[in-house]
């Protein structure tokens, strides 16, 4: 089988397409041949060892994915040979094979496509993870979204609206915007035009939003946070500006306001059943056209190099997917 290989931290020029042998599963695993994978911000963060999980090189990355179980180890009962799955794995996606275990994997519903199903666990689960759990988020209230055209930025404007909350999406240039309006988005904020603390506050008639998800960080955090309502949850998703920003602290004492940090790969080590009980909600949405991911390119696996820069420029909306 072929898969990207990380040998050194470095940019994406750096990974190597190789023949590898074709992988076996030990007890409690299944190996699933990727029909399709997802590429999210922080695969671009892990090859260059900046992301706070940093694996031992030589790896494989990427994190998302859905295929076909093509092999199964002693002690597995719920998946056979052919069966149709979603999984999500620390590392090892950008590549035709790879191997999980059991209990990380979940069936596809049966009307599913592989490129829906490996679009929805990292940014949606992500999303209802900051929003429901960590959040809170209320039916009347409103949510301002950083990088809202992002994948995570728009599930968040998706799941927002399905909590029945006013979303307000922030974002750099007027197409993303009107990518994030038609995901549901019901006012919006181009930051790299207007000021966006003078845009918050004519959007939220000068109360200022009750959340705010922010994956961007760096220069948008302070005036962003200067805004936000009385007691306000601020979420830390993660810094896609490249920047790990600072806030004086006097600020959240002064609007009785929290900074909520999230976590979602952790959160789905700690509280499995928590994240099943999400992916569930999640599934129901989707079936129903609540939820609709915005996949908006496709790569071959020796075109990953691409798919990763594309990301890292930012010029990337919604998801972009690897087809092994």
């Amino acid at each position: 089988m072929k898969a990207l290989v990380c040998h050194t931290w470095g940019l994406p020029n750096t990974l190597k397409l190789e023949d590898m042998p074709d992988l076996l599963p030990a007890a409690d695993q299944v190996v699933i041949a990727v029909k399709a994978a997802a590429v999210n911000f922080p695969d671009v963060l892990i090859i260059q060892g900046k992301y706070q999980y940093k694996p031992e090189l030589p790896f494989t990355p990427g994190s998302e994915l859905a295929g076909i179980v093509c092999a199964v180890g002693a002690g597995v009962s719920r998946y056979q040979v052919g069966d149709r799955v979603i999984a999500w794995v620390a590392q090892g996606a950008f590549a035709e094979q790879v191997v999980v275990a059991a209990n990380g994997v979940i069936p596809m519903p049966p009307d599913m496509d592989f490129d829906t199903a490996a679009a929805i666990s990292l940014t949606y689960g992500t999303s209802h993870h900051a929003l429901v759990d960590r959040a809170q988020l209320q039916a009347g209230e409103t949510m301002l979204v950083l990088g809202a055209a992002g994948g995570v930025g728009l599930a968040a404007i998706e799941i927002g609206k399905a909590l029945g909350a006013r979303v307000i999406a922030a974002a750099s240039t007027d197409v993303k915007l009107a990518i994030c309006t038609s995901h549901g988005a019901d006012a919006t904020i181009n930051y790299s035009t207007q000021d966006l603390r003078q845009a918050i506050k004519a959007a939220t008639d000068g109360k200022g939003p009750d959340v705010i998800y922010d994956p961007v960080g760096g220069i948008y955090t302070e005036p962003a946070f200067r805004s936000i309502g009385w007691r306000g949850r601020y979420l830390v998703i993660g810094f896609a500006n490249g920047e790990v920003p600072s806030l004086p602290l006097n600020l959240p004492l002064l609007k009785g306001a929290s900074l909520v940090g999230v976590f979602w790969g952790e959160f789905v080590k700690r509280e499995p059943k928590a994240n099943l009980a999400a992916m569930r909600q999640l599934l129901g949405w989707l079936a129903d056209g609540t939820i609709r991911p915005h996949i908006s390119a496709r790569y071959a696996l020796a075109e990953t190099t691409a798919a990763l820069d594309a990301m890292a420029s930012r010029k990337v909306t919604g998801k972009v997917l690897i087809k092994p």
